[in-house]
């Protein structure tokens, strides 16, 4: 993995956000990517550093989910 590999990554979880504009919980936009664990979290840092994500946590029914969508405040 290098910096190239994770822009692509972050490239494709941003698409896959864009494309949809709705909250994605972890392992929903895991498959939708393709993606392994490692690559998106580690496109996700990088949107997430870029301002262009926001994260939603809940807790339903004893298991805790991580939503993610595209910022609204997208500079």
């Amino acid at each position: 993995m290098n910096i190239q590999s994770i822009g692509e990554s972050a490239g494709i979880v941003w698409k896959v956000l864009h494309g949809d504009n709705r909250k994605w919980e972890y392992q929903e936009l895991k498959q939708a990517t393709g993606l392994r664990d490692r690559e998106l979290n580690s496109a996700i840092g990088w949107l997430a550093r870029e301002g262009k994500i926001q994260f939603d946590e809940s807790l339903n029914k004893d298991k805790q989910s991580l939503y993610i969508e595209l910022s609204l405040y997208i500079g």
